[in-house]
């Protein structure tokens, strides 16, 4: 009996001993199964997970306008300093229609056109479109920009004169954002567009084409950008700063680990960005990296030196010493449009000192994306832009004569946000979440249990060994 027993319990020290080195094992063969599964679904290609998420957004999308509205508007156009205020938010549904014109290649690259598409949305906002506010007038503060020429000049301020426009003026929600026909514009003898819009023109256009790595060959490039309107640079700036980099900021590659720079591009700013790890966060139970858009992605060349391609000759800076504002005058058809944050964060003193009313807030206004790290889906983001013009002097036109520096005027800034949806969050969470969870709690299960019978059923045999030995030498 007593050698049964002992046999029994070296036989169940064996079979924890098993059971440990087993859950062990399952450790490099489970995260095997993970990316080889991964590797399959994260293609974009028709029958994937990946692909079922591609083509239409896993979550509706919003943009939220915040206009300025002017305080001061007979001092302001004698030369003082804007006091602005801000109105908002106007809320817009977009991008919630499937991807158009989706073509897969045999350089496993697969290319289409995102349709352009807003709705508003009055639940979600303070006013109707008709609301109006007195704001910078687009058509005349962009007129010298574009026209240098000093005849010229007289021209569009003899037109600028007989319309009755001023340097601002009263517009509603609907006409700065999509469009209008301006009594400015409607005078100009040459061909130009009469209508005239923060974003016009918008509904019933595409944005691309995009082509994107479908990933079936290296998964390492799933959905990283290959060219952009044909071409894999925009013709617009210098060196690095003109190349399409990453994705378009729904996907990235999957296996996305906290010290990876995360690249995509946005054709609202004419760039390509990046956001680097910032917290860990949780979405509807799922667990997710943040990734944010940094201050030294909108530094000046002095603090960040690659951003010295970035740098155009402009009346504003000419040593490109200036932080925080964009020049992307040069894909807005001349128009000078600035891209900064909201509020001008992280923008230097220079930009933000000649205009009252603002208040940065680094919560409220960096953009930041949350991806979950297997996948590399993007599961909630909040991209987040101002709309400026640069006003200047210009001795020729009366509406503008009065003013006494240069500077960047704010029309609106805007937060484009979306968050994965409960039904596509649950499906989420069986097919990726929910599986990897299981595989993780067996080889922890495993180990615990094998290590704990080693230890108890290992214990119990020396002790029955030792009472063995015990009660023998007593026996004699």
């Amino acid at each position: 009996m007593g050698c049964g027993r002992n046999c029994g319990l070296l036989t169940g020290v064996s079979i924890g001993a098993v059971l440990a080195v087993f859950g062990g094992a399952l450790i490099p063969v489970g995260d095997y199964l993970v990316k080889r599964t991964i590797r399959k679904e994260d293609v974009i290609e028709n029958g994937t997970i990946a692909y079922e998420n591609w083509v239409v957004p896993g979550s509706p999308v919003y943009r939220q306008f915040w206009f300025y509205d002017v305080q001061n508007p007979q001092e302001v156009m004698n030369g003082s300093r804007p006091i602005l205020k801000q109105i908002g938010p106007y809320t817009y549904r977009m991008r919630y229609l499937p991807k158009e014109n989706i073509t897969q290649h045999p350089d496993y690259t697969v290319s289409y056109m995102l349709p352009n598409v807003a709705r508003f949305e009055p639940d979600m906002s303070v006013g109707s479109e008709n609301d109006t506010f007195t704001c910078i007038n687009l058509a005349v503060v962009a007129a010298p920009a574009m026209y240098q020429n000093s005849f010229v000049q007289i021209l569009l301020n003899t037109w600028i004169k007989s319309s009755k426009s001023l340097m601002l003026q009263t517009r509603s929600v609907k006409e700065i954002l999509w469009g209008y026909e301006d009594p400015f514009l409607k005078k100009v003898l040459f061909p130009v567009d009469r209508t005239i819009g923060v974003f016009y023109p918008y509904n019933g256009t595409s944005d691309g084409l995009y082509r994107v790595f479908n990933g079936k060959d290296d998964i390492s490039k799933t959905a990283i950008i290959q060219s952009y309107k044909n071409k894999s640079t925009l013709s617009m700036w210098a060196g690095q700063c003109d190349m399409v980099n990453g994705t378009d900021g729904a996907s990235f590659p999957p296996f996305v680990k906290k010290d990876r720079i995360l690249r995509f591009f946005s054709s609202d700013i004419c760039r390509s960005i990046y956001g680097i790890f910032d917290s860990e966060q949780i979405v509807k139970e799922i667990p997710l990296y943040r990734f944010s858009v940094p201050r030294a992605a909108f530094a000046s060349p002095l603090e960040t030196p690659e951003n010295k391609c970035f740098c155009t000759e402009t009346v504003l800076s000419k040593n490109c010493t200036a932080s925080g504002a964009l020049d992307i005058s040069a894909c807005k058809e001349g128009k000078p449009v600035y891209i900064t944050l909201p509020h001008f964060l992280y923008a230097s003193e220079d930009v933000s000192e000649n205009i009252e009313g603002l208040s940065a807030n680094k919560d409220e206004h960096e953009t930041f994306l949350d991806v979950e790290p297997t996948t590399g889906f993007t599961l909630r983001f909040a991209k987040k832009l101002q709309i400026n013009l640069l006003v200047k002097p210009a001795p020729k036109i009366d509406a503008l004569s009065k003013l006494t520096k240069s500077y960047i005027f704010p029309v609106l800034w805007l937060n484009e946000t979306a968050i994965i949806d409960d039904e596509k969050a649950a499906m989420f969470r069986s097919k990726v979440i929910s599986p990897i969870k299981l595989l993780h709690l067996l080889q922890v299960v495993l180990i615990i249990v094998g290590s704990m019978m080693c230890l108890v059923l290992g214990v119990s045999y020396f002790i029955c060994r030792s009472n063995k030995l015990s009660n023998k030498r007593d026996y004699m």
